[in-house]
Parts: structure tokens; sequence; C-alpha cells
């Protein structure tokens, strides 16, 4: 495997040409200085980092452990020139320094690559200043087993300890085979500190890909909807930029192919995404309706990933670079074509235009990482994956936009087609259209009235007792308890005698505005008749006589203005549950209205204003009928 022959590669050819510009015209970077070592101390979380101080670069990628001791004798070791970057190139770096341990205990450090762009890596280490030979604390390859790291993590780690109060120098080999970019530095960590980053780093990577699983999963399902092919191809897009990012960020390896990893696997996935990318641009531009002549640069383009595709499976390396250069050298020309479909009167050209734009920016950045120009930090290593993301997001936007739009036209052509089609029917489709809304709202004013309480608004005995039913069932087939409570308005005929029916029904008014405010839209609330009212609820005994408390004091606070001051009335409550002990057989609706009316007049008996419960065997000296519908 090659560095240069994967997905990733594709960011860092794209502005090769134009970074060369700014390689002419720069100095080349400062080095970090003269060599010292590196203290590290307990909690160390990433901030520091190691190798850019001594490189040595073996072009062969065949030196050992001796060879480079010599090469570090022989001062054939020297600070890196670049931002970061060894820039493109055969074979291996080594990288010496030295770590520094003041503490008075070991101190066990997790040391962390970089980047993921690496084919192997080789620690080596022992005492400043002892006779020992190197001892090798891992040897990681990326087609090797995952589960043989040392570490579970997506990048190369190295577990190294030092000892308390002493130095402990190290060569690592960085081997990047025929040609790939290098970045011979490492993170130090406490294993504590790396964990929770790796774990962060999981989750924001999962939020984006999850996002784009979103989106991709709402183009397929408009795609099917509206039968649009360019949706499809869309979803697909979004689904294969998922595995060609994961892949080659390591996580595939990591959780999915953890045996016989190989770079082919990047490459293939890559190609797949570029051809759903272009079949998609095409289908979204319309390129081969209005800019025939562009069009063929995007076959051209869907041809090239086909290659790449093939070569990538066939593990045909030198075809598989050919068609990687050509596919980046052209990926810009869709926001040339964006733009061209823009000035052509394509208003959602643009967002599409941004949204490439926004992904090429992020390739650039990370080309600039590559070569040496800028650099490496955890921003622009995650710019390309973040740009992708914001890349669909706009993209989503901009088909929103065609989606409206063409949705909008087809309405304007059927509008005129109609009125072409139909001009002869309109006053009578007009006419025969009122007719029926009359006739409609008639019907749902007679159905209103015959459920409704014609003064309060709330259902009305009929009503009730069909939608209590119902509520019942539903509660009998869930096992669930419930309690019919029953209201009387105490002394409500004194109210109607002292203060005139008018005063009365404004009692009876704000005495359902205060209890439909206090209930759930699932409860069962009616007029029975006169100052009664009923009140199902889905609850256990114990919550519906809280609840029938809770009514009964906001009952209590109900001021309606009379000539005379304000009235304040009560009520009596009684309440009858579906789970009194003795119960063989469901409890129906007429059976709870009983029970309940027999606890309202023991409430009423016992002083009014207070909840009484149904209790099974009491005895009553009188228990009123139920009443007649109001």
């Amino acid at each position: 495997m090659t560095c240069c022959l994967n997905f990733q590669f594709l960011p860092r050819l794209l502005t090769l040409l134009a970074a060369l510009v700014l390689c002419l015209s720069a100095q080349p970077l400062a080095a970090d200085g003269d060599f010292s070592s590196i203290a590290v101390v307990p909690g160390e979380s990433g901030d520091k980092r190691t190798g850019q101080r001594q490189i040595w670069h073996d072009p062969s990628g065949r030196a050992g452990v001796a060879e480079a001791l010599a090469a570090l004798r022989g001062n054939q070791f020297a600070p890196l020139s670049s931002a970061g970057s060894t820039g493109l190139q055969q074979g291996s770096f080594w990288s010496y320094f030295v770590l520094e341990n003041p503490a008075s205990i070991p101190l066990q450090l997790h040391l962390e690559y970089v980047d993921h762009q690496l084919i192997g890596l080789g620690a080596f280490a022992r005492p400043l200043g002892s006779s020992e030979r190197f001892y090798s604390l891992a040897e990681l390859t990326l087609g090797g087993s995952f589960d043989a790291r040392p570490v579970f993590h997506n990048r190369f780690v190295v577990p190294a300890t030092v000892p308390a109060g002493a130095q402990l120098e190290m060569l690592v080999r960085m081997d990047s085979e025929e040609a790939g970019f290098v970045f011979p530095s490492m993170r130090i960590w406490t294993p504590e500190n790396l964990s929770k980053a790796h774990t962060m780093e999981t989750a924001i990577l999962s939020f984006l890909f999850g996002g784009i699983v979103l989106i991709a999963i709402f183009s397929l399902i408009v795609g099917m909807t509206v039968r649009d092919p360019g949706f499809l191809a869309y979803s697909v897009y979004g689904i294969a930029k998922i595995v060609a990012w994961a892949t080659i960020l390591g996580f595939t390896h990591q959780y999915l192919l953890k045996e016989s990893f190989h770079w082919s696997y990047m490459s293939i996935a890559g190609a797949l995404g570029i051809l759903c990318g272009v079949i998609f641009d095409r289908l979204f531009l319309e390129t081969r309706k209005f800019t025939p002549r562009l069009d063929y640069i995007l076959v051209l383009m869907m041809v090239n990933a086909l290659v790449l595709m093939v070569s990538a499976f066939l593990q045909m390396k030198s075809i598989a670079l050919i068609s990687i250069t050509l596919g980046l050298l052209l990926y810009p020309a869709t926001v040339v074509i964006a733009i061209v479909r823009w000035r052509q009167g394509s208003s959602e050209a643009a967002v599409f235009a941004i949204g490439w734009t926004v992904l090429l920016c992020g390739l650039f950045f990370q080309a600039l990482r590559d070569i040496g120009l800028i650099a490496h930090n955890m921003l622009n290593y995650y710019l390309p994956p973040l740009s992708s993301f914001v890349e669909m997001v706009t993209v989503m936007a901009a088909m929103g936009l065609k989606l409206r739009r063409l949705r909008l036209q087809g309405k304007q052509h059927e509008l005129r087609y109609r009125e072409h089609l139909e001009q002869s029917k309109v006053k009578l489709e007009a006419l025969v259209l009122a007719r029926t809304e009359e006739l409609e709202k008639a019907k749902q004013r007679a159905e209103l009235e015959a459920r409704t309480d014609a003064l309060t608004g709330i259902r009305n005995r009929r009503s009730f007792i069909t939608d209590a039913e119902l509520c019942i069932k539903r509660a009998h087939r869930k096992s669930e308890a419930f309690s019919l409570l029953m209201f009387d308005i105490d002394h409500f005929k004194a109210i109607n005698d002292n203060h005139g029916h008018e005063i009365g029904d404004e009692a009876l008014c704000q005495f359902c505005v205060t209890i439909q405010k206090k209930i759930r839209e699932t409860d069962v609330f009616g007029r029975l008749g006169g100052e009664e009212f009923a009140l199902l609820i889905v609850e256990s005994p114990e919550d519906a006589l809280h609840t029938a408390e809770r009514l009964r004091d906001n009952i209590s606070g109900i001021r309606v203005q009379t000539q005379d001051g304000d009235l304040q009335f009560t009520s009596s409550i009684g309440i009858a549950h579906s789970g009194e002990k003795g119960n063989a057989e469901p409890l129906d609706i007429e059976t709870l209205l009983r029970r309940a009316d027999r606890a309202l007049y023991r409430a009423k008996a016992q002083g009014r204003d207070m909840v009484a419960e149904y209790t099974e065997g009491a005895q009553m000296e009188f228990v009123p009928s139920l009443p007649e519908p109001y």
C-alpha cells in the first residue's frame, strides 16, 4: 500500500498546483531550535508534541535502529524545515527525542501519531546515557490486525513509561513506503486524557456522519416519492462519503475490517462517492440540456471514477494514481458549471456552487498542510470531513430550492391547463363548491350541537357517555385503572333564586372553564344535567383522589361578579374507581355513574364541599336517581 493511492490523497493533489505558487514565494519555516529534552508531567493532555527537532530521512525505507544511531552520531538528523510535513517523499523518516520525567514516580504516557496516513510506525527507547540497546516499544502497520495494537485508537499510539527522575531517549520510524506525506510528530498524553479525547472525537464524527445519514435517508425518501433519480444518486453519494471518510480516518479498520486492511478499500469507496456525486451533479444542474459542452467534462469524470474503481479493485497502483490525479484536476469544474447555470437563471445552482466551494476550500487547506505550508492541528485535520458535511447540508438546501421551484412550476402548468380545459365550467363549479361548503358547515354545526352542551360548550350527557365508554374500553385493553368523578355545585338552586338564572349560567360556565384548564386532553369531561358534571380520568385511585381534591380546591376559588359583590361557590365530588375489591367483571359507564352518584350523595350528606369515594357495601338511607338530561 502507498499513501498516494487512497481517497485521502484527493485533497492533497487537488491544490498542489495552487500551492506551488506559495512555495516559490514563501521562505522556509523556522525550525524548533537546538535540541533539548521534553519535560513530561502527570496529566499530559496532548498539547506537547515531539519529533520535529531531530529528523532523518531514509529514502530506502530499510534502515534499522543501528543505521539510525549511526546517522544520529554523524549529525545527519536535522530540524524539519517546513511547518510540519515532510512533503510527498518515499521511504521512512526517523525522529529522535528525549522525554524527561522530573517527578518522583514513574509516568505512563501514550504517544499518538498526529495523522492517520501512515503505512507503518516503529518506536524504540532506552534510558538516556545508557549503553544498552534500544528496545522495541511498538511495531504498528496499517495492514496488520487492529486487535494487535497496544492501544485501541484509530491512529497509531505507542505506550511508553518514563522512570521516575529519569530521561528516556526514543527513536521513532515512520514509514511511507513508495511515496507519501509524513508528519514526524507525536502528541504526548496520559492514557486517561487520550481516552477522553478519543471519545470526544468519535462523538463529533458520529454527529457529522449521523447528519449525512439523515440527509441520505431524506434524499432516498424524496427520490422514491417524486421518482427523481437525482435524489437517489445523492443518497448513495452521502452513504459512500461516510464510508470513505470512516475508512480514511481509520474507523473502518478499528471497528469493521480489523484484519487484512488494504488501501484499495479507500480508493473503491472514494471512487464510488465521486461517481455518485458526478451523476447527481449532471441530474441536478441539467447539464445535458442547458450546458451540453460542459457536460462532456462531467461524463469524463464519471468514466475516470469507473477507471479508478476498477484499478483499485485490481490493485493496479499506477493506473489508480493517474486516475486520482486526473479526477482532482477536473474536480473544480463542477463549481464552474454551477456558476454558468446560475448565470442562466438557476438560483439553486448558486447555492450548489457555494456548497462545493466550501468542500474545495477544506481540501485546499489540507493540501497546504500536507505540503508543509501550514502547521498540522486538529482543526485542519478534521476540516475536510467537516467541509464535506457542510457541502452536504448546503447542497441539500439547493435541492430543496429546486424541488420547490419544480413544484411551483408544476402547479402553474396545472392551473393553466385547468383554466383552458374547464373555462366553461368555472361558474357552475363555484356554485357547487359554495353549496358543498354550506352543507359541510351545516353538518359540522349539527354534529357539534348534538355532541356539546349549548350553555357550557363541553360534552353533553350523550356525548360524554359515548366517549367515556371508548375510554373505558381502551383502559381495559391496557389494564389501566380509571376513575369517574361526579361534581355537583353546592346550593346551586339558591344561586339561581338569589342572583338570577343569568348569574347561575355564568357560574356554570366559570365552573367548566376552571375544570378544563386543570385536566388533560385525554380526560373525558361532560355535563350530565343541571349543575351535575362528570369527569372520567385514567389514573390510579390514589392519583384520582388527589386530582379530585385539587379540582375541589380550584372550584372554591372561582369568583363570579354580581350586583351584590363577588359570588363564591363550592362543589361536592363523588368518586367511583375501576379497581374496587370484589369486582370480577369489568365496570361499564352506567355502573360507574351510579356508584359515583352514591358517593356524591354521601359527600353532600356529610356537609358538602368535600370528596367522597364509593365504598362497596356502604349503607345509605337514600340514593337519588340520576339527573335527567339538561
